[in-house]
């Protein structure tokens, strides 16, 4: 049986003609990830401040450069000047033990998601996971309607990247993530918590249980979390629904 693999290539992101970060990501939907990331890190308020998006094949990987404008414009100077990491796996520098704990916007109110819902979308994933279904190696999140209809899905190498591309997409497309739920096949980390309350999801569904601080952060923002999804059961971690 041949395998493929998956996809990781480095891919720079660029704003405003500064280097901003590398990261290793699959090299599908960049436009996307580029909006994403930008959304998620803060660097952009709102998708009308990314604008000019080219993504291009060079010779060690992919460049995507886009421009910023808006308040975002601080924090990347800022970052290119210090050159002190956020990274989204993990974090790097005591500047940013103080950025762990800085609050986090408070999610729109909500309603209360069935489980029915998950289950049904949980049974309809896999068919829309080409790149998990070619390689076994793909992370992917995706937004689903209330009713349990998935929207839109995007796949990466990495997890927080597959979330940056679907914040991305949506943003892209103006269609809220407020209305419906995230559901994520990452490990429910409080980055991936992080980048829900940022891009102004409601409700985060994920496979697997959450760390202390996902709980914490979800709880701090008002996001309803469920864990340990599968087509039968879930569980309901943090209810923030109105």
């Amino acid at each position: 049986m041949t395998r493929s693999w998956v996809p990781e290539v480095p891919v720079a992101l660029e704003f405003n003609g500064l280097a901003y970060a590398v990261m290793m990501a699959t090299p599908r939907d960049l436009d996307d990830f580029a909006a994403g990331f930008a959304l998620s890190e803060g660097l952009a308020a709102s998708v009308r401040d990314i604008t000019d998006i080219a993504v291009a094949e060079v010779d060690n990987g992919w460049v995507v450069r886009a421009a910023l404008t808006g308040l975002g414009i601080d924090k990347l100077t800022e970052r290119v000047r210090t050159r002190v990491a956020e990274s989204s796996c993990g974090l790097c520098g005591i500047e940013n033990l103080a950025a762990v704990a800085r609050p986090l916007p408070l999610v729109a109110s909500h309603g209360a998601i069935e489980p029915a819902a998950i289950f049904a979308a949980l049974a309809a994933m896999e068919p829309q996971q080409p790149l998990a279904r070619e390689t076994g190696a793909a992370h992917a999140a995706a937004w689903v309607s209330a009713e349990g209809t998935i929207g839109c899905l995007r796949e990466d190498v990495g997890r927080h990247n597959a979330m940056d591309k679907l914040i991305g997409a949506m943003a892209r497309a103006a269609r809220p993530l407020s209305h419906g739920f995230v559901l994520s096949t990452a490990r429910c980390s409080y980055e991936i918590v992080e980048k829900a309350v940022r891009g102004r999801a409601t409700t985060l569904v994920c496979m697997s249980l959450p760390t202390s601080m996902a709980v914490a952060r979800a709880e701090a923002a008002g996001l309803s979390l469920w864990a340990l999804a599968r087509e039968d059961s879930v569980l309901l971690v943090n209810d923030a629904s109105a």
